[in-house]
């Protein structure tokens, strides 16, 4: 794998040629983007896939919602549906996509909206009887065509966008000088004990520009799983023999937090659909003992495993530092943009 990357080097400086043509036309205004009166928050990364981007949003959800009317806008990524989509009683995963899905089963009071075209699933937010104070735009750093109030850039500890190149060589979905148009940039999967010296010098290795933020996160976990019906504390499944399923870009941090001797790891594609076969499979592998996802492949999991049986184990994102500044960030950018009637 590691050499066809290497060989479709040239297909990369194409592709980086192609995409800085592309935010050149945006940034002089010769492909038209659009803005709207109301505080819109971008939530993405720079590279494909894996860096905490579903954790972010729900960070941003508990800290507004409880102020504003929120709502999320996702593409729907592997969705069933197409076109504009708002999330109701009998919407499912396969109608959302797993990551809104799990966004609507988790926040009640929130709006979930599904559109690949971000304008137009905007202004059918803004069409709605009942409109959003606050949109949360997920995976949408790319998405030139809607002009955000505020970019926050995600960037995993482990695959610095410092570090990597242009697809398909790398894994960049456009060049470095793209973060930025990023307000904040974060950090992601970092050790929970990262020491400042680090810190520094990561803030060097990405460049970081005074009108910038930088702050540094870590995936931190319940202390139960989840079933339909009941919980349990992790400490009294460690060590029971169990199957652990996960369909997640990055699993081994999920698999060594539960992982015991003896137990199954199963990995399967990021945001993958799980078939007749891969159930079959999974009912074999596990047999009498308790099967625990992530709470992402929990959304489509369930319904298809016996429900007293298959667990989930949430996850939050947790700052190392620094989260009074970046919440109060956040909170006066929403305050400023509410009271002006229009993001910056």
């Amino acid at each position: 794998m590691n050499l066809l990357r290497k060989i479709l080097f040239p297909f990369a400086i194409l592709y980086g040629l192609i995409t800085s043509i592309r935010n050149f036309l945006f940034d002089k205004g010769i492909l038209k983007s659009y803005s709207f009166d109301l505080p819109i928050i971008a939530v993405g990364n720079l590279s494909v896939g894996g860096t905490g981007k579903t954790p972010q949003v729900e960070y941003l959800i508990r800290l507004l919602s409880q102020n504003y009317k929120i709502a999320t806008l996702s593409r729907g990524y592997k969705r069933e549906s197409k076109g504009f989509i708002l999330a109701e009683a009998s919407s499912n995963a396969a109608i959302l996509g797993d990551e809104p899905f799990q966004f609507y089963k988790k926040f009640a009071a929130i709006q979930v909206a599904v559109d690949a075209d971000r304008k137009n699933g905007i202004e059918q937010l803004l069409s709605q009887q009942e409109k959003p104070e606050v949109i949360l735009l997920d995976d949408a750093f790319q998405h030139r065509k809607v002009i955000a109030g505020f970019y926050i850039l995600l960037t995993s500890y482990g695959d610095l966008y410092s570090d990597d190149f242009m697809l398909p060589t790398g894994n960049l979905r456009e060049g470095r000088t793209g973060a930025k148009r990023a307000n904040v940039i974060i950090v992601t999967k970092c050790p929970f004990n990262l020491l400042p010296d680090e810190q520094n010098d990561i803030k060097n290795r990405l460049k970081v520009s005074e009108n910038q933020e930088l702050y540094f996160t870590f995936i931190a976990y319940e202390e139960f799983i989840y079933a339909e019906n009941r919980k349990i504390n992790v400490n009294e499944i460690q060590s029971a023999s169990k199957l652990l399923v996960a369909g997640i870009a990055k699993p081994e941090p999920f698999f060594a937090y539960l992982q015991d001797t003896n137990d199954v790891c199963l990995s399967f594609p990021d945001h993958h659909n799980f078939t007749d076969k891969d159930i079959l499979e999974i009912k074999n592998l596990a047999q009498n003992n308790i099967i625990i996802t992530t709470e992402k492949d929990y959304v489509r999991l369930r319904g298809s495993l016996p429900s007293e049986q298959l667990f989930y184990l949430p996850i939050q994102s947790s700052f190392v530092s620094g989260s009074e500044n970046f919440d109060k960030t956040i909170i006066d950018y929403v305050g400023k943009s509410t009271r002006n009637g229009k993001s910056d």
